[in-house]
């Protein structure tokens, strides 16, 4: 693609790094048939092709952008299956980055939409915050009637997504060390860090407590670090740019205690959608010359918890308390933003179950962050259909990697949904997952 950036509009780093994905951009199209706005809705301006047009023309021209391409570049996911399926090899996500930056920037908003903007960035990163909105939403369900309509109907959603039963909070998810239990006593075959995130750990302590049980079941010391917290995911796709590159360098710093103490072989990640931003450090902090070295360091040691166990490998001839038939369902945020496809269905299959895929696993569910609040009409079309394509497989439980998706499809579906980890930590020898019992 041709583009017309003058030079002085070239010596900003953003404009300069969009230039380049920009001109790799053939206007093939071959995006389009794997993007979920454009199959949902079939407006070429809600597929890649159409937003990678919008972008150029809002970027080039500068200062506030039309109406339109905000509206369409909102509609986005960030689910980067355009990314998996583009031939010439596009970079879309730092580019509609860039894009929701420049609106955040130079675009004034609705009043109701800025108030509700800010609520959930200064609400969904903080697990203490988070869990006061979340009995403030569960005391407001009896006026869901009344109160579903504000904001476009993005209150409603946000009541539909608010669990009805909110689990305590987990003493494992404090800093910490979690010394390796076996399979030799006492030997340690890896020294990691575990993410605790912010919303996961608030929405289902529980996989962080099967990710440490594995974790260290299977020789790994596991470190909660002090310091660390949101990864930036939420706020860096509302265009808050500072804001998430403040949670990036604050979960740098506390990274990088440990690997400068006693040291880290990995970053472990069980919430796909932080893996994607947390592996991306290296790129957001590159400009700023007093993080950039740190934060590609720890974007190098970052790995899906799938990742490291499909490297460490189960205990050989385990098997599960109960036969089950598993649908797993791939994030986008695993599948498309970090590539790992195989090793989680492996893991599982590993363990003794059964594994299933659904049609169309390139397609997103519609959860993708704060979407399904944003966007709640979409996101409950991708839902439906995701969920569609699941009950054809017949699953007694529905796995997953990422909390989000979690939370999304468990919206409309009786088939309980548990995280990979969970799945495996039972297996090897921990407790049933809490949602299996209450089948």
């Amino acid at each position: 693609m041709q583009t017309s950036f003058t030079e002085a509009q070239l010596a900003d780093p953003g404009i300069a790094r969009s230039n380049e994905i920009l001109r790799n951009c053939v206007h093939c199209g071959f995006c389009t048939a794997t993007c979920p706005t454009y199959v949902t809705l079939g407006d070429e301006r809600d597929s890649p092709r159409g937003r990678i047009w919008l972008i150029r023309e809002m970027l080039e021209k500068g200062g506030a952008p039309e109406p339109e391409v905000v509206h369409h570049v909102d509609r986005c996911l960030s689910c980067l299956s355009c990314m998996t399926t583009c031939p010439s090899g596009v970079h879309y996500m730092h580019l509609v980055d860039h894009a929701r930056t420049h609106i955040e920037e130079h675009h004034e908003r609705p009043r109701s939409d800025r108030f509700l903007r800010a609520v959930l960035a200064e609400v969904l990163p903080y697990p203490g915050r988070f869990r006061l909105a979340l009995i403030g939403a569960w005391l407001s369900r009896p006026l869901a009637g009344v109160l579903g309509g504000l904001f476009g109907g993005r209150m409603g959603a946000m009541l539909r997504l608010a669990p009805a039963d909110l689990p305590g909070p987990s003493p494992m998810d404090r800093p910490q060390t979690f010394p390796a239990a076996g399979p030799v006593a006492g030997e340690r075959k890896r020294r990691v860090a575990l993410m605790t995130g912010c919303a996961q750990q608030v929405l289902n302590p529980a996989i962080n407590e099967a990710s440490i049980r594995l974790l260290t079941r299977l020789g790994c010391e596991v470190v909660v670090a002090r310091g660390a917290g949101c990864c930036g995911a939420l706020t860096h796709h509302m265009g808050h740019e500072e804001s998430a590159f403040a949670s990036a360098r604050n979960n740098v710093r506390a990274w990088m205690r440990e690997v400068e103490g006693e040291g880290l072989d990995a970053i472990v990640i069980n919430a796909s959608g932080c893996g994607t931003t947390v592996k991306d450090y290296g790129f957001m902090l590159r400009n700023d010359p007093d993080w950039a070295a740190n934060a590609k360091t720890v974007s190098d040691l970052t790995v899906d918890i799938t990742e490291l166990l499909a490297e460490l490998g189960l205990p050989d001839g385990i098997s599960p308390p109960e036969k089950l038939n598993v649908t797993y369902h791939s994030a986008c945020s695993l599948r498309h933003g970090q590539k790992v496809l195989d090793p989680p269905k492996d893991l599982l299959r590993a363990a003794g179950f059964k594994v299933s895929e659904p049609a169309e696993p390139h397609l997103c569910c519609g959860s993708a962050g704060t979407y399904n609040i944003m966007q709640p009409d979409i996101a409950d079309k991708l839902k439906a259909r995701k969920l569609g394509n699941i009950a054809r497989t017949r699953p007694d439980v529905i796995a997953a990697g990422n909390i989000g998706c979690m939370t999304q499809l468990g919206g409309g579906t009786d088939v309980p949904i548990v995280h990979t980890a969970e799945l495996l930590d039972w297996a090897t020898g921990g407790p049933k997952p809490a949602a299996l019992d209450r089948t």
